[in-house]
């Protein structure tokens, strides 16, 4: 039985690249809702991870190190802050080397029921839009409305490419193309939540679409929901 009090919850997935962080922040400004970026929460946990030494191969020691971590989503001047125990992380976790971590320690089972959970309590109820890889599968597979974005490989390593070399990054269009594929495939042959369109998710192709152009799609999709779900006076 659905027991959201604040509005629907809008889930959005797709691979890296397709501008899910950007189109998630800017649905959730239209609608007046909340946007929970769970790809930088895996990202902020690879992090730790990797500070912290953890060897990946023993579970163990895995699961007993993310029972102690504190990763939260803060915002200050309207921007998406990351903080990860206690420090911001923001601009740390967006580096290609953080992005193939994060793929594989997302893989790992005690490091996504951490985040599940966590992702599950902000998003109970309901006025949110979340984002990530298995929003519309396993986090919330009952959300109101479903989302896979998606560009060709070509279009988001281009993206991908541009936005690394505004930050200073020394990157290159083929290497990024290949950074690409890999996540790609690291993300769809997981065993655990691989990435994969729900079978009621609207599939938006926005390799040829402007930002607003996908927003546009949309927010009228969602507000169309909202309103057959409002109760008749």
């Amino acid at each position: 039985m659905n027991t959201r009090t604040d509005g629907i919850v809008i889930a959005i997935d797709g691979p890296s690249g397709a501008g899910k962080s950007t189109i998630a922040r800017l649905l959730a400004e239209r609608l007046g809702y909340i946007q929970i970026d769970t790809g930088a929460m895996y990202r902020a946990a690879a992090l730790l991870l990797s500070r912290a030494e953890i060897n990946l191969d023993n579970l163990a020691a895995v699961e007993q190190f993310c029972q102690n971590i504190d990763i939260r989503l803060e915002s200050d001047s309207g921007k998406q802050v990351v903080c990860a125990n206690g420090i911001d992380v923001t601009d740390q976790i967006r580096t290609p080397e953080m992005s193939l971590l994060t793929s594989r320690t997302s893989t790992l089972r005690p490091v996504r029921e951490a985040l599940l959970k966590s992702q599950q309590q902000m998003g109970r109820r309901g006025g949110v839009v979340l984002e990530g890889r298995d929003i519309g599968t396993v986090v919330f597979p009952d959300a109101e409305m479903k989302f896979y974005l998606s560009a060709t490989v070509e279009e988001r390593a281009r993206r991908r490419c541009e936005e690394l070399t505004c930050k200073g990054e020394k990157v290159t269009l083929d290497g990024t193309i290949a950074d690409v594929v890999e996540r790609d495939r690291q993300d769809s042959e997981r065993d655990i939540a691989p990435l994969r369109q729900a079978d009621d998710a609207i599939a938006v192709d926005s390799s040829r679409l402007s930002i607003e152009e996908v927003l546009t799609i949309m927010v009228t999709m969602c507000r169309n929901k909202i309103e057959a779900m409002e109760p008749l006076p």
